[in-house]
């Protein structure tokens, strides 16, 4: 359980974690969160503003098993019922955790960001790929001719790399 809060830790001050109600209501707006958190003692009122705003970011409402003084506590406040992680790796990695623990609670959650958190890797390893293209110089977008091919003339002698053609 410990191991929970000091991954929530970190979360916070990488800058992750969206503590309250407002803060997450606007990252789930902006479709920035990535899990919607709760306290297990949350207030009916806040668990349904919980559910409406994972509904409109489209992200998973996960069920901690700590209290809202025990996330306060993590955060530096009094008490923390509504968190909101930005992150999925920090998303993924939590989930993973409290399904070891409560496998029939978590387990769904967990496989579908562990999914999510493969795609933005992927992506992200992509990206970098791309722009060690872009420093070498190298175009990203040129098609790649076998070392027999040769560009195919016209009757203007203009190779087809060479011609305009009609928008």
């Amino acid at each position: 359980m410990n191991g929970l809060l000091n991954l929530l830790g970190l979360s916070k001050k990488a800058g992750r974690l969206e503590l309250g109600e407002e803060p997450v209501g606007a990252a789930c707006r902006a479709h920035k969160a990535r899990a919607v958190l709760l306290a297990s003692d949350a207030a009916e009122n806040t668990i349904r503003r919980a559910a409406h705003f994972a509904e409109i970011g489209a992200v998973p409402v996960i069920a901690l098993p700590f209290s809202k003084a025990e996330l306060g506590g993590m955060a530096g406040r009094a008490s923390c019922a509504m968190l909101a992680l930005t992150d999925v790796g920090f998303a993924a990695s939590l989930a993973k955790q409290l399904a070891q623990q409560d496998p029939e609670r978590y387990d769904e959650v967990a496989g579908m960001l562990a999914v999510k958190a493969e795609k933005t890797l992927q992506r992200q390893k992509e990206k970098r790929i791309h722009e060690k293209k872009l420093q070498r110089g190298k175009s990203p977008w040129t098609a790649k001719q076998g070392n027999d091919s040769k560009p195919q003339k016209h009757d203007d002698d203009q190779t087809i790399s060479q011609r305009r053609w009609p928008i």
